[in-house]
């Protein structure tokens, strides 16, 4: 259209000020913290915007948190010398949750925010994800309707930072969790339909840590819960492109032996679950 002009994106920096703008001007923030690389690199910016006694970790606590999520999330927290806060959440006791339809993560959230609520009201400070512009433009997050019901804000997001400039930044801060690999909860290892259980979630934990010790070079894995017993593990590019017969035997055999067969091996995909729902649209 003549006489139209279109914005030109803000630059990196100005984005990552304009982050600090907004952080600055709280009272204060609880962080709903997974130790991922987003809530991390959030975490950061709020201890700069604001100082470390103004700004709370939280990580919720349950069956869907790996236990080898927990340790390194808790050390990086200490690190910007940070209070954390672990509360138990319960999502186990929502039907919802355990049924595992497209929008399980709606029933999540939900309870993660409703623990967190009492203490943020008592501190007076609003809880903040590390939703970034990625995962607004993505579609497929029911988790997100959860927060905006919830009043939750998405400070990365609010930026426009996306995922790649999120890594960008946390490494010229010299963030460790710069090039972690997504870790999404158990239960999305788990296919829509199938029940999700306490022992489901622990049979996926206990299968990813064998296929690491026997690949500690591997990037991104998953234990796929197919249902009947079935899973499918998903590698990395790298790996899947590296490994011999015998190593994807191994492999198939360390899973077997949590309980699951038959074993299939693909290249990891991240979503690929989605793929699977009959009417994806319908949790958009």
């Amino acid at each position: 259209m003549v006489g139209m002009t279109i914005a030109e994106p803000q630059p990196l920096e100005s984005r990552v000020a304009g982050l600090h703008s907004r952080l600055a001007a709280l009272p204060g923030l609880v962080v709903a913290y997974s130790g991922g690389a987003d809530s991390a690199f959030l975490l950061a910016a709020a201890v700069r915007a604001l100082g470390a006694d103004r700004v709370l970790a939280a990580t919720a606590v349950s069956d869907s948190l790996a236990l080898s999520e927990r340790g390194p999330a808790a050390d990086f927290a200490a690190s910007l010398r940070v209070s954390t806060w672990t509360p138990g959440t319960h999502e186990m006791e929502r039907e919802g949750y355990r049924a595992n339809a497209g929008d399980r993560c709606y029933f999540c959230k939900t309870e993660l925010f409703e623990v967190f609520a009492p203490e943020a009201e008592r501190r007076g400070w609003p809880v903040a994800t590390g939703t970034n512009a990625d995962d607004l433009a993505a579609g497929f997050r029911p988790g997100i309707r959860a927060a905006v019901e919830h009043g939750a804000l998405t400070p990365l997001a609010d930026a426009g930072l996306t995922k790649p400039e999120v890594r960008e930044v946390s490494a010229a801060w010299g963030l460790p969790t710069w090039d972690k690999p997504a870790a999404a909860c158990l239960a999305s290892r788990i296919a829509y339909g199938i029940e999700v259980t306490p022992t489901r979630l622990a049979r996926v934990e206990q299968a990813e840590g064998r296929v690491r010790g026997l690949l500690p070079g591997v990037r991104d894995l998953r234990v796929r819960d197919l249902g009947e017993g079935a899973a499918r593990v998903e590698l990395d590019r790298p790996t899947m492109g590296t490994i011999d017969a015998a190593a994807r035997e191994k492999v198939r055999q360390a899973v077997e032996g949590c309980g699951f067969s038959p074993v299939e091996l693909r290249e990891f995909r991240s979503g690929s679950m989605n793929e699977l729902l009959a009417d994806p649209e319908r949790y958009r």
